[in-house]
């Protein structure tokens, strides 16, 4: 009984000690210093040996200003026997709160000189220095520490020090050694190292790591020093400098595959550096030994050459794709030649025919879910392009119900609600929609909440939908790739339907459209109409961002496309856009970017 009495006056203190510890500080995180250090006296003296509230009932202190209060209390720690030497540099700091430098500097020296006694102390000294911003006390903590024990290394914290100091050549100098030594990672120092570094070849800091890592490579040429210039000229979009660096890795590692020099290629080609990313997808396609490697490099060949392809070019790509599949054949494992090859056939060649029986044979071959899912994607796709809309829509709907947790799910929900909305059932294709507004995808969910958006709205205005269905044959013949077409079905709505909500999406659509033919003073004008006359308009943002793009890389304007990134930042901080066009409003200012 007597026990059990005792294990319940512990219960009660231990709820009595948790409740003040969480007032004092809710109080003092609400800035309610006053109320915030009755409870940190209270659990002070309740908990002596307890450093974190000694500490926080300090720091409650000096919010208030009670310096004398701070120093009794610390005086009285500091002549315990095993006292932390934390608590000393909290008596500097409390004096140099006061303007009293040189009492300030009596204790952090005190402090450093219990790093002679044990340099395990080092780690907590230094921290505690850097905690204040005392960044030369916090070297030489750490400098004290290794030397009286070569075991102990404060290289990453010194590292971070040099680096705040603005000392960036020492920072460079202690961050890669690390790496060299094995000592971190290297994706966790890049992580450190990118605060410092911009696109500009010419920036001062780039200069710095350059001239550092080609030194390196001088002295001791490992593979290291061409991992990190090919990460630097990534950095730089000189991606011709980092396909250099990846070709030497490639050459040096022996068994190496294509997968660096793969990502490269991709990340060039995303950046429309085709003439580059050509090179490296060439330079994989003669080199590899692995034959779907290979074959995806002759793949994104094609893609590139399909950019700008002439009718003549046209044919040419058709035999390369013919080349290709008489070579690999039917197999799950190339299932990629042949949707590439079907959407050629579709999409340029206007032979969706061919297409369908191509994908229809590979779903003969034995394939997991996602590859038919694969498939049944690229085949419900080439299904609406031919008008056959309820066929497609059964291929959407099985990968939908086989993967619905998938993003290929995801896309699949969302294709069904495109197709109705082509084929006109506008009712059916809301219903899926409003699933895909909470899709894990935000690029799925940015579509799905435009699309819905777009119905909505004209539905409650035109109850015939007139507009509406307008704008859906528009929509389908840019997907046909009959683009003149599209454009003049929307002329037709711009015409007829003026005033009406339908305006700026069709005004939005039809600049997208003036852009992929390249007349791009008209796709201008339609974006500034929209910014004109729909400035509270759903779709402003798209206006916005689509006109500072199209000044960024078509019209070479980069003051007006800097201009237009900022309206997004200041007036659509919700929008889809915002966090790209916060990224390339501070690269076009010159900003370092993270």
């Amino acid at each position: 009984m007597k026990a059990l009495y005792s294990i319940a006056i512990l219960l009660i203190t231990f709820s009595a000690v948790a409740q003040d510890d969480f007032l004092a500080k809710q109080y003092f995180n609400d800035g309610n210093f006053d109320k915030a250090v009755v409870y940190y006296e209270k659990l002070v003296k309740q908990n002596p040996r307890r450093t974190d509230y000694t500490e926080a009932l300090i720091a409650t202190y000096q919010q208030l200003e009670r310096y004398t209060d701070v120093e009794e209390l610390l005086s009285e720690k500091v002549k315990e026997n095993n006292v932390y030497p934390t608590l000393l540099i909290e008596m500097g700091y409390n004096y140099r709160l006061q303007d009293q430098r040189e009492k300030a500097q009596d204790y952090y020296q005190k402090a450093i000189l219990q790093i002679k006694e044990n340099p395990n102390y080092g780690y907590g000294i230094g921290f505690r220095f850097q905690k204040y911003a005392l960044l030369d006390q916090a070297l030489a903590a750490y400098t004290m520490a290794m030397e009286l024990n070569p075991q102990l290394d404060f290289n990453y914290q010194m590292a971070r020090i040099y680096g705040e100091q603005g000392d960036v050549e020492k920072m460079y100098v202690s961050y890669l050694r690390l790496i060299s030594e094995g000592k971190t990672s290297k994706s966790k120092v890049l992580r450190n190292i990118d605060e410092f570094i911009t696109a500009d070849p010419e920036n001062e800091n780039n200069i710095i790591l350059k001239k550092i890592l080609l030194q390196n490579a001088q002295k001791n040429p490992e593979i290291l020093w061409n991992e990190l210039l090919s990460w630097l000229f990534v950095q730089q979009k000189q991606y011709g400098s980092a396909f250099r660096q990846e070709k030497a890795i490639y050459k040096r590692v022996e068994g190496a595959n294509m997968q660096r020099l793969n990502t490269l290629g991709n990340l060039t080609l995303e950046e429309k550096e085709t003439e580059t990313a050509q090179e490296i997808f060439q330079y994989i396609a003669d080199n590899s030994g692995d034959a779907v490697t290979k074959l995806n490099a002759q793949l994104n060949l094609i893609d590139i050459q399909l950019l700008d392809a002439t009718q003549k070019d046209l044919e040419h790509i058709e035999k390369e794709f013919e080349e290709l599949i008489s070579f690999h054949g039917y197999k799950a494992q190339t299932l990629q030649l042949q949707v590439a090859y079907s959407n050629f056939l579709t999409f340029k060649k206007e032979n969706p025919e061919k297409a369908i029986q191509i994908l229809k044979q590979s779903l003969e071959l034995p394939l997991n879910a996602r590859g038919k899912a694969f498939v049944k994607l690229a085949l419900g796709d080439i299904l609406v392009y031919d008008k056959r809309f309820n066929e497609a829509l059964i291929y959407f709907s099985q990968i939908q119900q086989n993967l619905k947790n998938d993003v290929l799910g995801q896309n699949a929900r969302f294709k069904v609600a495109q197709t109705s909305f082509y084929k006109g059932d506008f009712d059916w294709a809301l219903t899926q929609l409003k699933v895909l507004r909470s899709s894990t995808s935000q690029l799925i969910a940015n579509d799905a909440m435009q699309l819905s958006l777009l119905i909505s709205d004209n539905s409650l205005e035109d109850s015939t939908q007139t507009a509406l269905k307008k704008f859906a044959r528009a929509d389908l013949l840019a997907y046909q790739n009959k683009t003149k077409e599209a454009i003049a079905e929307l002329d037709g709505i711009l015409e007829n339907h003026k005033g009406e909500k339908i305006e700026d999406e069709a005004l939005l659509k039809q600049g997208e459209l003036m852009e992929y033919i390249k007349d791009y003073e008209a796709a201008e004008y339609n974006y500034q109409k929209i910014i004109e006359f729909y400035a509270n308009g759903i779709i402003a943002d798209d206006a916005y961002f689509a006109l500072a793009e199209l000044y960024k890389n078509k019209l070479n304007q980069p003051e007006k496309a800097k201009s237009h990134y900022e309206k997004i930042i200041y007036n659509y901080q919700d929008s889809y856009y915002f966090p790209q066009a916060r990224k390339n409003f501070r690269m076009l200012r010159g900003d370092a970017i993270n």
